[in-house]
């Protein structure tokens, strides 16, 4: 199917996703964000897998409806995407307050965020942005992140300088006045330390990291400072949980014992929804047999200690930390 040959979403593909049912599980499909009145699918679209527009509505058709969207980091890869978040996002969708959209720009400049802001706009003729993320913030950005930060207050919500900015350039509308032009603000970390120093700032909503088996290191400096049940806390979302600087987690480590498990993307992205109070794994899916994996995944629910626990150890293993005579064999899962 050509992207021209997109049909509108109708009445009808709304109520199915409305009435989208998953089983019971302690691994939720929708979660609260955070401190947010976002409603979030626990499994999040980034363009980065150039997954095509017509995947992209398949997505949100299964269920899915937290898209991530970069304008100015890998953007040949994230427009396939566009005429999608178009299709879901414009000024004439129905659809457009069920879908939660985050963008990001990687620009580290207050200066900088009108100028992502316009181009986001421009090209998805959208009325506004649910969460507008800082992108890459790194150990040497601290200073920057903090200038970045200080402009949360005119950035988001209704009746700010950035709302009255964008109406000027684009038009006043009905849900432009009452969201805002921006309604939250995260941030996507790759320093821990630094992610943990913003985890309590009322400037910041929605803190991103990198965490997977072969990086585990968010678990103590950032979810392990944070009570699930504090309505204050921030919303917590993962990258990175399927692959590392060490390969393809969902490879075989070298050295792992014939027949022991290898787990599967959707087993990875479990390994990070697993953990406390994270609420949404941003994934790089690229095709519907993808989403269907990665959700039927996600309803097998929370992984046991067990797995857990040889998580870990295929982790290690991956990144060369553990040689496999020093394994307990108990702990090996044979699948």
């Amino acid at each position: 199917m050509k992207l021209l040959d997109l049909t509108p979403l109708t009445k009808a593909t709304s109520d199915v996703i409305q009435r989208s049912q998953f089983p019971e599980s302690d691994l939720p499909f929708y979660r609260k964000f955070g401190r947010t009145d976002l409603t979030v699918s626990c499994l999040g679209l980034g363009g980065g897998g150039n997954i095509s527009s017509d995947d992209t509505l398949y997505a949100y058709e299964k269920g899915i409806n937290f898209f991530f969207f970069s304008s100015d980091l890998h953007h040949y890869l994230y427009s396939s995407m566009s005429d999608a978040l178009r299709k879901l996002c414009d000024r004439n969708s129905s659809e457009r307050e069920k879908v939660v959209l985050a963008t990001v720009t990687y620009i580290k400049n207050p200066e900088a965020a009108m100028s992502a802001l316009f181009d986001q706009f421009i090209e998805l003729r959208m009325d506004y942005i649910d969460i507008f993320f800082w992108g890459w913030i790194g150990t040497s950005d601290a200073a920057s992140f903090s200038d970045c930060l200080n402009v949360s207050r005119d950035l988001r919500g209704a009746n700010t300088v950035y709302q009255r900015t964008i109406e000027k350039m684009f038009g006043v509308s009905e849900c432009l006045k009452k969201m805002g032009a921006v309604r939250y603000v995260g941030a996507s970390f790759h320093d821990l330390d630094l992610a943990a120093q913003w985890l309590n700032s009322e400037l910041l909503d929605i803190v991103m990291v990198r965490h997977n088996i072969a990086h585990r290191t968010a678990q103590s400096k950032v979810f392990g400072k944070l009570d699930a049940n504090h309505a204050n806390r921030p919303g917590i979302m993962t990258f990175k949980s399927s692959g590392s600087h060490s390969g393809a987690l969902w490879d075989a480590p070298p050295n792992l014992p014939q027949g022991c498990w290898c787990p599967s993307v959707p087993d990875l992205y479990r390994y990070s929804l697993t953990q406390n109070c994270v609420d949404v794994c941003l994934t790089g899916m690229r095709s519907r047999s993808e989403i269907d994996a990665a959700i039927d995944g996600v309803q097998k629910g929370k992984l046991t200690s067990q797995e857990l626990d040889y998580m870990s150890i295929y982790g290690d293993m991956h990144r060369q930390r553990l040689n496999i005579q020093d394994i307990d064999t108990d702990r090996l899962i044979y699948r």
